[in-house]
């Protein structure tokens, strides 16, 4: 395993939409396990391949809605498409990519998406809150797209503190 640059916004890569794996070998588990001590490392909750400069239908979500007792662990999502959404969240979005600044965007609260595992198996996976938040920013990521163009408003660090001052209070 090891640490992968994660590009930045203005890098011409983010923008592009992303070609479906078809080769479910060594290299693809290589990104992945890439991508998860990289994400890890940047202390995210998502990250796509073409953060990583890698122009494929690749991601990874840090499952959080864990029993209490267990561990998050990471979800890998190969060629993903969202097949079912409902209800709606809106909060600050942040992205890995662009270091620093957090927006307000309304996303599904529930999602499920289908999608293959490293091995070319298909499954179908829900996410509920964050996790959901995370699916639809990620798979958004693969069509060239950041959260800053679904973005309501971008937040300063003092609506910021306020939001989860907030959130706290409840």
């Amino acid at each position: 395993m090891a640490l992968r640059n994660i590009l930045k916004e203005g890098d011409e890569t983010l923008s592009k939409r992303c070609r479906p794996v078809t080769d479910f070998n060594a290299r693809l588990h290589d990104l992945l396990d890439d991508m998860a001590e990289t994400m890890t490392e940047a202390q995210g909750v998502g990250l796509a391949a073409p953060q990583v400069g890698i122009l494929r239908r690749a991601v990874i979500v840090l499952e959080t809605n864990v029993n209490e007792g267990e561990s998050d662990y990471i979800i890998e999502l190969i060629n993903p498409e969202i097949i079912e959404s409902e209800g709606e969240q809106e909060g600050p979005e942040g992205c890995l990519s662009v270091p620093g600044v957090y927006g307000m965007v309304k996303r599904p609260d529930r999602v499920v998406v289908r999608a293959q595992d490293r091995n070319g198996e298909f499954f179908e996976v829900e996410g509920y809150g964050l996790t959901a938040r995370a699916f639809c920013h990620e798979i958004a990521h693969l069509e060239g797209q950041l959260f800053l163009e679904v973005s309501e408003h971008i937040m300063t660090e003092d609506e910021l503190d306020d939001y989860y001052a907030s959130e706290a209070a409840e």
